[in-house]
């Protein structure tokens, strides 16, 4: 999924973000607001994994939402 459509529809996917990363707090995905690198660094902090292993599994999870599709598309 190109970025861009996780970043323009952020409210929906912090849920997602949220199931798969439990530890990333409401006051940290509020600072994320859709941005990759930003996400990338709050997973690496919070799970203490380096930043490479932090944007493979984000890599990964912008892929598992490949074929979704907002409710509201911007």
């Amino acid at each position: 999924m190109k970025w861009n459509v996780i970043r323009g529809n952020w409210k929906q996917f912090r849920g997602h973000v949220r199931e798969q990363w439990g530890k990333v707090t409401d006051d940290q995905l509020d600072i994320i607001a859709g941005k990759r690198e930003t996400l990338s660094g709050k997973i690496q902090q919070t799970y203490g994994m380096t930043i490479e292993e932090a944007d493979e599994r984000v890599h990964a999870f912008a892929e598992r939402y490949k074929g979704h599709r907002p409710a509201n598309p911007v």
